[in-house]
């Protein structure tokens, strides 16, 4: 016989107070934090993240899983556990289920943060990019995870655009053909993660947090889609890594990259690591500042929004 226990998700005190109280919640992912960034300034940028989100006037729902647990907004010591063990899972929407199942830790991705904050009624969230079509997809067919879940959730998320390690263009015709809306923030332009421009032409944009709730609010009012929203908040020209020291760099690690024969999920971390050793650290720099700004600005859009219920 199987016996199945009803673990559910489990909410942190601040988390719970603010569902009670009425107060604008954000979620953050955990990935970043397990995986994203180099110790120990993993756990030093988590707390940073979660105090921008105070600063801007709505409580931090950090997602993750702890003995197979879901937990919205993790405390202190729950963090530190991400962000210090060595044995925790990278966690997209498939593997919910088999890591609660298991009872393992781990690290929630885009993906399954969003999917999670949807289904208790976060309506933002605030990341650093997004996960996108790889550029070797024709013939890998390698496609985060992140943009079909957009196509189904009902969430806005906050970001700097793809990574332009990615293949944008093709990340762009699929949010379209799925139906997922691009709201540049302040800017007719997607941006290109490290890059204030990634070099395209967006149909939407809004300069307020409250033209996002607005949006928000008109997709609910309509009820034809329920998808995802992505809020394209690109860095100041002055604040983006060295466009020509970028390219340089990205050629240089694509062209290392199919040398060394590299494919499939190690692209990414490959990609990225490059990237931090070229640029000396600088790249690392500007994924904080990315994403300490988009959870400013997801709590003002969710602020703007009401409470999550």
């Amino acid at each position: 016989m199987i016996v199945v226990k009803p673990l559910g998700i489990r909410y942190g005190a601040e988390v719970a107070r603010a569902r009670t109280a009425g107060r604008p919640i954000v979620a953050l992912e955990s990935t970043i934090v397990a995986h994203g960034l180099p110790r120990p300034d993993n756990l030093r940028v988590a707390y940073e993240i979660e105090q921008a989100v105070r600063d801007a006037g709505a409580v931090p729902a950090t997602i993750g899983v702890l003995d197979g647990v879901i937990r919205v907004g993790l405390e202190a010591d729950e963090l530190t556990r991400l962000a210090t063990a060595h044995n925790v899972a990278k966690l997209s929407v498939r593997d919910l289920a088999p890591a609660g199942a298991a009872g393992v830790d781990g690290a929630t991705t885009v993906a399954a943060t969003s999917a999670v904050a949807a289904a208790v009624g976060i309506g933002v969230f605030a990341t650093g990019g997004l996960g996108g079509v790889h550029r070797d997809a024709a013939r890998s067919f390698d496609e985060s995870a992140d943009i079909p879940t957009l196509a189904r959730t009902p969430i806005a998320v906050v970001c700097a655009g793809v990574k332009s390690i990615l293949d944008v263009g093709a990340t762009l015709e699929r949010l379209e053909t799925l139906g997922v809306a691009v709201v540049g923030y302040g800017t007719r332009r997607f941006p290109g993660f490290y890059l204030t421009d990634g070099g395209y032409h967006l149909d939407w944009s809004v300069d307020s947090p409250e033209a996002v709730a607005e949006i928000l609010a008109a997709r609910r009012s309509q009820a034809v889609h329920n998808g995802g929203i992505v809020v394209a908040n690109p860095l100041p020209p002055d604040e983006q890594l060295d466009p020509e020291l970028h390219d340089r760099v990205l050629a240089g690690a694509l062209s290392m990259m199919e040398r060394q024969g590299i494919t499939g999920k190690a692209v990414t971390p490959f990609l990225l690591a490059r990237f931090h050793e070229a640029t000396h650290g600088e790249s690392l720099e500007v994924n904080v500042r990315i994403i300490l700004r988009n959870a400013a600005l997801g709590a003002r859009i969710a602020a703007a929004l009401g409470p999550a219920r």
